[in-house]
């Protein structure tokens, strides 16, 4: 069976993250998005809170797991048994870094491609860093994002 993993710190999942997540369960028999704790980022929710929310986005994808880690990516992938990594790409600068970490992931990991997504033009514009903001200064991110991480950003 091939398994793919979604790796990122979903802080916090978008729709677009979400989008890339659908699209990859229909292609992968298994997709596992692994919500990275990454501190040095000082995330808006906690590595629990991402996950959950994470959860409760993809409640419906029968073959997608969530779970969060604290460990080198490539660690993840090898005990995973990973076939290949997705990566969401919205610019040629996202297109860039990709490209030196899907270089390094393949190397860490002996030879596990990553496979870049475009995101679908409804979602091209959304980050995880372009809703903390909207949301930081007040402003409505409803149509950005899943309704249960709307509704924790109004809870917090």
């Amino acid at each position: 069976m091939t398994t793919v993993i979604y790796p990122g710190t979903f802080d916090p999942i978008t729709n677009g993250h979400l989008d890339i997540i659908k699209r990859s369960a229909v292609i992968f028999p298994s997709v596992l998005v692994a919500v990275a704790n990454s501190p040095s980022k000082s995330p808006l929710f906690s590595l629990e809170e991402r996950v959950e929310l994470v959860r409760q986005s993809v409640y419906s994808l029968p073959n997608v797991e969530v779970f969060g880690f604290s460990d080198l990516l490539a660690k993840v992938i090898t005990e995973r048994q990973v076939s290949a990594i997705i990566r969401g790409v919205r610019t040629t600068t996202d297109f860039e870094y990709e490209l030196q970490l899907a270089a390094l992931n393949r190397l860490l990991t002996n030879g596990v491609e990553s496979l870049f997504f475009p995101p679908s033009e409804k979602w091209a514009f959304v980050s995880s860093t372009i809703v903390r903001e909207i949301y930081l200064h007040g402003g409505d991110v409803s149509e950005l994002v899943p309704a249960p991480v709307f509704q924790a950003l109004q809870a917090k």
